[in-house]
């Protein structure tokens, strides 16, 4: 309902009613990416090659968009690629990762894990220079996001009860994602203050897009590509080629459009405000997938997503506040 210009540009402050759009394009966009993956996952056991190809969508997109002129084309020298290489292999790990969990687990299990995100980033501030030092409140809200989680995981009656593949593909994804987001930071801005290189929060994207899917190839060839032709007349068999496809397209349309709008309302509000909103999306991927796919969403499971959930919300809030200037209260 926007034209694609005006929906992806950063240049001016964005109405209310714009930003209330970019929400519900982004919402909508992530609640049917993580349908029609899950969909796709289930009907076809190759999971890096469902990633893969969710990732050529996106690159047709972006093709089609510079193509017509909708969108000007990035403007980058060899050495603005290279600067652009490690956060794309992030951006790939960050995908797959997010694909394969939700390929062998629940999904909203794997959206659980995910609100362990900060965790990870609090540590990679630590870790990767330059250090980045939370307020010790935000530290603090570690703990719920941590211990909600673990709550999830305890089944009534039955102890503690992980999907430990499932765990482990969605730690690696936000592992990833934090390290995206700390060597990304200081690359993306500097592009998109060069207005010549047209590097807009769009082309941003798209160009880690590429990327990312360049990365992704070599895992398919040595993962899935020798049992990829069984694999494929197997679904195929069972499914029909014309519903793995439909389901893998829309999959890949949906993440590329949902991030692209993410990005774009990232780009008017700011990170914190993106990260708060970004924490409520969880819940209502977590409610919808758990309807649509008979996902059993039991009392500490419910219970410990919503302590994570919350305890993610307040980390968001407060970790970016700046400590008060003591030459002013001097």
């Amino acid at each position: 309902f926007f034209k694609v210009k005006d929906i992806m540009s950063a240049a001016k402050p964005s109405s209310p009613l714009k930003l209330a759009g970019l929400v519900i394009a982004w919402y909508a966009g992530n609640t049917l990416y993580n349908v029609f993956n899950k969909k796709a996952t289930n009907m076809i056991h190759a999971h890096w090659f469902v990633a893969c190809a969710q990732l050529v969508v996106g690159i047709v997109w972006s093709l089609i968009m510079w193509g017509t002129g909708a969108r000007k084309a990035p403007n980058l020298t060899a050495s603005d690629i290279a600067a652009c290489i490690p956060i794309g292999f992030c951006a790939c790990v960050s995908h797959a990762g997010s694909v394969l969990a939700m390929g062998v687990g629940a999904v909203s299990f794997a959206q659980i894990v995910k609100a362990c995100e900060p965790v990870f980033a609090a540590i990679v501030g630590l870790l990767l220079p330059p250090m980045d030092i939370k307020p010790l409140l935000a530290y603090m809200m570690l703990i719920p996001i941590v211990g909600g989680v673990g709550l999830a995981c305890v089944k009534e009656g039955k102890g503690i009860d992980i999907n430990m593949t499932a765990f482990a593909y969605a730690s690696v994804a936000n592992a990833a994602a934090a390290i995206k987001g700390k060597l990304g930071g200081s690359v993306t801005k500097s592009l998109k203050g060069d207005k010549s290189k047209n590097m807009d929060s769009a082309n941003v994207y798209a160009v880690m897009n590429i990327i990312s899917f360049i990365f992704t190839v070599p895992m398919v060839v040595i993962a899935e590509l020798p049992t990829l032709k069984d694999t494929w007349e197997e679904a195929a068999a069972e499914h029909g080629s014309q519903a793995i496809i439909t389901n893998i397209a829309l999959s890949g349309f949906f993440f590329y459009i949902y991030n692209e709008f993410a990005f774009a309302f990232t780009a008017q509000v700011g990170a914190v405000t993106s990260s708060v909103l970004n924490t409520a999306k969880r819940v209502i991927i977590i409610v919808v997938s758990a309807i649509l796919f008979a996902e059993p969403m039991e009392r500490n499971t419910v219970i410990g997503s919503a302590i994570a959930i919350s305890g993610t919300f307040a980390y968001s809030l407060v970790s970016k506040k700046k400590p008060a200037d003591k030459s002013k209260t001097a």
